[in-house]
């Protein structure tokens, strides 16, 4: 019979990561009894790893791999799933001197050519020297990598069938740690190189003064190891902690959500992340008595990362639970991104949620976030939640279009530094130098500001859509709906809007149609393409000729595009605009 990981090791000390790189984290966490756990849909444990198992599972791969004859920092593709092979695989990769690329999971929707085509573009950008996955996936890998200078792809048992020939040449303090791709861009993915200072960094500022982890700590998770806050988040970090920690497959709790919070309370959970979407999964399915026998007062860390960080939200999921033991005072909404490993800023623990209610029209036009009472009037206020202070030895800043540095309640571009952010874009020093600057300042893409130190995100500037956790680049579905007939190129524009109870895309397009007929078969097939493309149901708006604002360099403008459809300047008829909403 399976038994999980014990929560507290005998006789091993707790180390806060103080280690120098991932193998040196493992070897230590392998002289306990904790590790990882898997369990089914049904909510039930199949497969346990103690740590000490993955250290011995990961040397001996590392020693075939080793073998293969590889370049140091060769990529090896691992089809992220949340299996005990993929963190063996990863491991043994950092034994063998070799660079894991954790590729994404196909998804109910998209279909299968855009995933392949995403997989071919991740593998073909880091330059893939080998790729493995399970049996389910092996044929997709397969097909994404025909043609690619690929030598070597197969099945985790393929793998283990390799003679142990090589020897172990474990990574070093100096060298690079992994390649971390968004789950965003198919046209050009840029993957983020992490070194071992920086994983090492981040997570060891992350154990002891984010979550200030303790004797009887035990994480939960049921976050994408392809994402960087499920793979650093729960998964190297934990170990760099000797925490066990106990899985459920990402689509296995889309499908019965309230698992995860039934694995929190059968094993006495304490850390746990969710976007906010995963919260609000739970409220929903906690009707009609599902919940009834949970016992959440285990739980002192319920993180909120990912995405925009929604107080209505978590405070409905906080009423729900709050007979069950739940306390909202341990809701933690952090700010981080892959570029800078994972975590930026924690907020003070047990504080819970603090919010700051935004004069909406004050914003708009001077760009500072001014407080004003609700008055009975919350669609003129703009509720955000403050997302914490810096970890030390790292800086924050938010600056305007000049990059002059603004003060507090001003909204502008964040910029970090510190040991955490990455070495560059993998083979992409152009896109580097555009984020990364030579005094190691990053622009992290996202709008905000600052009180009292504290930060506050209020959008992103990139442009970035981010849907249930999932990140939609526009650029890519503006290309494609512009292959539709009778739409030119330039005339499309994407960005994302909150609706009621949560963000949506909108699609705005220039048309000449003046047909009925025409225009509704052009709606329903750029919705057809949208859903193709991204997964994800939209607004799709047309609207006369030149009705999209471009910039001084020709390139439409997506945030003035936004700001015409919040304002209404497209409500008018095509001609007369009527403004249909598709899905």
């Amino acid at each position: 019979m399976t038994t999980c990981t014990p929560t507290r090791n005998t006789t091993l000390p707790l180390n806060k990561g103080q280690f120098n790189t991932l193998t040196q984290g493992l070897d230590y966490a392998a002289g306990g009894e904790t590790g990882l756990n898997y369990y089914s849909v049904r909510g039930e444990l199949g497969f346990s790893l103690p740590y000490s198992e993955l250290q011995v599972q990961a040397k001996s791969l590392g020693l075939k791999l080793s073998g293969m004859g590889f370049e140091r920092h060769a990529r090896i593709a691992i089809a992220a799933e949340t299996i005990p092979e993929f963190i063996i695989f990863f491991f043994a990769c950092q034994y063998a001197g070799l660079l894991p690329v954790p590729l994404p999971l196909p998804h109910s929707l998209g279909g299968k050519e855009t995933f392949v085509g995403r997989l071919r573009g991740l593998m073909k950008a880091a330059d893939i020297s080998a790729a493995v996955s399970s049996s389910d996936f092996i044929d997709l890998l397969r097909e994404a990598s025909h043609g690619l200078p690929i030598h070597f792809i197969g099945t985790h048992q393929d793998f283990s069938n390799l003679s142990s020939h090589g020897q172990l040449k474990p990574l070093e303090e100096n060298e690079p740690a992994y390649i971390q791709y968004s789950s965003g861009s198919t046209s050009r993915p840029k993957g983020v190189l992490i070194s071992q200072r920086a994983i090492t960094h981040n997570s060891r500022a992350t154990l002891t003064y984010g979550l200030q982890i303790r004797e009887g700590d035990r994480a939960v998770s049921w976050l994408p190891l392809y994402h960087d806050m499920g793979l650093v988040g729960f998964c190297l970090t934990p170990l760099m902690g000797q925490i066990s920690i106990d899985y459920l497959a990402t689509v296995d709790f889309a499908k019965r959500p309230l698992n995860w919070l039934r694995i929190i309370s059968e094993n006495r959970g304490t850390i746990s992340f969710s976007p906010p979407f995963g919260y609000e999964l739970c409220h929903l399915r906690a009707a009609n008595g599902r919940a009834s026998g949970l016992d959440l007062s285990s739980w002192r860390i319920a993180g909120v990362g990912g995405d925009m960080v929604r107080a209505d939200i978590l405070e409905r999921f906080a009423e729900t639970f709050q007979s069950l033991g739940y306390d909202s005072n341990s809701f933690l909404p952090s700010y981080g991104l892959a570029e800078s490993t994972l975590a930026v800023t924690f907020p003070t623990l047990g504080e819970g949620l603090i919010t700051d209610d935004i004069d909406l029209a004050h914003l708009s036009a001077s760009g500072k976030a001014q407080p004003i009472e609700m008055n009975g009037h919350p669609q003129n206020v703009r509720r955000f939640v403050q997302c914490g202070r810096p970890m030390p030895g790292h800086e924050i800043d938010v600056r305007n279009q000049h990059d002059e540095s603004l003060g507090d309640r001003e909204v502008g571009r964040i910029i970090i530094r510190g040991p955490s952010i990455m070495d560059g874009f993998f083979n992409e020093t152009e896109a580097t130098r555009t984020v990364l600057a030579a005094d190691g300042w990053l622009d992290t893409g996202d709008l905000g500001y600052t009180v009292d130190g504290a930060l506050v995100i209020t959008g992103r500037s990139k442009d970035l859509i981010i849907i249930n956790g999932r990140n939609i680049w526009p650029q890519d579905i503006e290309w494609t709906v512009q292959k539709l007939p009778d739409i030119r190129s330039g005339g499309v524009a994407v960005f994302s809007v909150d609706s009621s109870d949560s963000e949506k895309i909108v699609v705005i397009i220039q048309c000449r149609l003046r047909d009925p007929d025409s225009r509704e078969e052009l709606k329903r097939k750029a919705h057809a393409t949208v859903r193709t493309v991204a997964g994800v149901d939209c607004d799709v708006l047309l609207v006369p000729s030149g009705s999209i604002p471009i910039t001084s360099s020709g390139k439409i403008s997506r945030s003035a595009t936004r700001d015409r459809y919040l304002m209404d300047e497209y409500a008018q008829p095509l001609e007369a605009a009527v403004a249909v909403s598709v899905g």
